[in-house]
């Protein structure tokens, strides 16, 4: 009788979640469904004997695993070519065309979330597993079972694998971070972070917690089951049970693709979730096959991304922030607002005469964007909405923490503090060294660093090194324990072995960011030779200006600094360069290279990786000093110029029988 009832709530559970989640047609209140649940939940613990794999009850989790396995994808898990405007939407149709006779396309809503592959055997879920680097992701199962939207059978016993986007509601996110708040937890930044958290959590609780959704939107190997085009695919797989997106339109043309796109670049803060484009797809699946694939992306498809988002709110105050180098730059409380997938609530105003130039003022109304969809910044303010209560702008004189008098220089925007004391320098510093493009020590965000050094614990960067000394101290702070320190303290371990670029970027030498801290590490290999070195051999670097040279001299003329390298040395630090070795050859050394128009056989990155590796440098515009313009399909303004100047170009097909040639 128990195991009859068992299957009896388990069919009526799941028809109830598909009618809900696959067909937005809900049949059963939710009172009727929580009531069924609690009854399947009590006698399952009655009756163990009696659970199976499609239970429902698999949702709530309880799985914890010790570390995340790797999975080699029998389909690579390949990213889409991304285009930003119009006329980049009608040169891919372009191309499309010059295979294509007359391609129809199918275009579908980017979710802003996390890349998952879904493996069934026999209709049942066995296997999710992450995008990972696209060849090997990680098994993330256990989480994955606990998405609603996700089946764990099928309506059909098949063997198929989809692609999907894990994703987290806007409703659900405000609501999660109302309730971090309560606990004194940090906020979490926006749903894509969020959603990606939740599912690289160990312990399935959390992400059951979380209340994830997801959307599935591919079959790798569609021909296996005769469907003939993309948009049969959709229907194949709302057939089976999985929840598809149903913002999705067949476009004979690409006119109808833009018009598609017009339309949700200006509604999508309608959706109950984020998305950050429209992808378009060659809708039939042999003339995709034709089209084929470069090294890293599917020719037959592309992600249109959306610009920036602008929004307007209130600036309800202006405070002042101090960098790693002592810049203090004046930041406006916003009163919150979501900008483009993440609440705000603080904008850079950069510097003073940016502020005075856009008339600024406390209690304005203005326009936030976010810089690069990334770092939040205010526009302008909106004047016509002013009341009177808004109040002037003024630059402080003294440093917010340290109180010392700021100074600006000559034909500079921005005021420094000049204590090497000041408190917040010495933070700024510490957090700069763990980011990820320095020595990428996970785990170290802004608050810990900020209680670590309160405590104690960190003072300079070679303090990160002795934290193994005060482990029993720091598994007594609250919040910490065993595992947390632990990872902290393996995470610290393997930054040991960054290459020489890491640490050089680290170190907050100023004007060397992480393109001249490469450039310094490839070519003196050893921190000693660059310790070494004087300004005529700095400056001798064709990518190293007079700034650079006279500021690398003067950070390795320091005393405290050579200090400080000897501190790392004595912690087992590598001072080498560990990358490839630079390959001079006449084509590329000391030549200035740019390049314009689409690539189908390698990534702009790639080709950039290759001109620098053979002694060439890349820039983003062309002059009079560029040597080579590397053209590819429908360039742009950089090949008028170049033409315009007599500068040498290449084609694509010239520039990899260079290489070839080379290798």
């Amino acid at each position: 009788m128990a195991r009859k009832r068992i299957k009896e709530l388990i069919k009526l559970i799941n028809q109830a979640n598909y009618d809900y989640y696959a067909l937005d047609n809900p049949t059963i209140s939710d009172q009727e469904y929580d009531r069924y649940m609690q009854e399947l939940i009590n006698l399952e613990e009655k009756y163990p004997e009696f659970i199976i794999n499609e239970s429902p009850t698999k949702r709530v989790g309880g799985t914890v695993v010790e570390q995340f396995s790797k999975v080699i994808h029998k389909n690579p898990m390949l990213s889409l070519g991304n285009v930003f405007n119009e006329s980049e939407i009608i040169a891919f149709d372009e191309r499309v065309k010059k295979e294509l006779a007359n391609p129809s396309y199918v275009c579908e809503l980017k979710i802003d979330g996390l890349a998952v592959s879904l493996i069934y055997e026999k209709g049942e879920l066995v296997k999710g597993v992450t995008r990972g680097d696209g060849i090997v992701g990680e098994d993330v199962t256990h989480n994955v079972v606990t998405v609603k939207t996700i089946p764990l059978k099928l309506k059909e016993p098949v063997d198929i694998e989809v692609r999907g986007e894990i994703y987290m509601g806007k409703e659900v996110f405000d609501k999660l971070n109302q309730e971090r708040e309560l606990e004194k937890l940090p906020p979490l930044a926006n749903p894509r972070n969020a959603a990606a958290g939740s599912i690289r959590q160990l312990d399935s609780k959390i992400a059951a917690k979380r209340r994830l959704d997801c959307f599935v939107y591919h079959i790798p190997n569609a021909g296996v089951y005769n469907i003939n085009s993309h948009y049969e695919t959709i229907k194949y797989m709302k057939k089976l049970g999985f929840n598809v997106n149903p913002n999705i339109k067949k476009a004979n043309n690409i006119n109808e693709v833009l018009d598609f796109v017009k339309h949700w670049d200006s509604n999508r803060e309608t959706l109950p979730y984020e998305i950050d484009g429209i992808v378009i797809k060659v809708d039939d699946i042999n003339e995709q096959l034709k089209l084929g694939y470069t090294a890293r992306y599917p020719k037959w498809a592309t992600a249109y991304k959306f610009k920036a988002m602008e929004v307007i709110t209130k600036i309800k105050d202006i405070i002042f922030t101090v960098g790693r180098t002592g810049q203090v730059t004046p930041n406006a409380v916003l009163e919150p607002v979501r900008v483009a997938g993440s609440v705000v609530s603080k904008a850079t105003l950069h510097n003073e005469d940016y502020v005075k130039e856009r008339d600024i003022k406390i209690n304005d109304q203005v326009v936030v964007r976010k810089a690069g969809d990334v770092i939040p910044e205010v526009v302008n303010p909106v004047k016509e909405r002013r009341d009177g209560t808004e109040v002037d702008f003024e630059m402080i004189s003294n440093c917010p923490i340290c109180h010392s008098k700021l100074h600006r220089k000559a034909n500079m925007s921005a005021y420094y503090c000049l204590n090497e004391d000041c408190d917040a320098k010495k933070q700024e510093a510490l957090i700069h060294y763990v980011s990820r493009d320095a020595m990428n020590i996970e785990g170290f965000g802004e608050r810990i660093i900020e209680d670590f050094y309160n405590l104690g614990y960190l003072k300079s960067v070679s303090d990160f090194y002795e934290l193994d000394k005060y482990k029993d101290e720091l598994m007594k702070l609250e919040g910490f324990g065993e595992k947390s320190i632990n990872n902290l303290l393996n995470n610290i371990k393997s930054s040991k072995n960054n290459s020489l670029e890491k640490l050089l970027f680290a170190l907050g030498i100023r004007y060397v960011g992480s393109k001249t801290a490469k450039i310094l590490a490839s070519h003196f290999k050893e921190i000693d030779s660059l310790i070494n070195t004087n300004y005529d051999e700095l400056i001798a670097i064709k990518e190293i200006g007079e700034a650079i040279s006279n500021s690398v001299v003067t950070y390795f003329s320091n005393v405290e600094n050579l200090q400080l390298i000897e501190r790392l040395k004595k912690h087992h630090l590598n001072m080498k360069y560990l990358g490839q070795e630079q390959l001079e050859n006449e084509m590329f050394n000391n030549k200035t290279f740019v390049l314009t128009g689409g690539l189908s056989n390698i990534t702009r990155g790639e080709a950039k990786e290759l001109i620098e590796r053979y002694g060439g440098t890349v820039s983003n515009s062309v002059s009079k000093k560029t040597d080579v313009v590397i053209v590819g399909e429908n360039p742009g303004s950089k090949y008028e110029k170049a033409k315009e100047l007599n500068i040498i170009t290449w084609n694509e097909q010239q520039f990899s029988e260079i290489i070839k040639n080379i290798n």
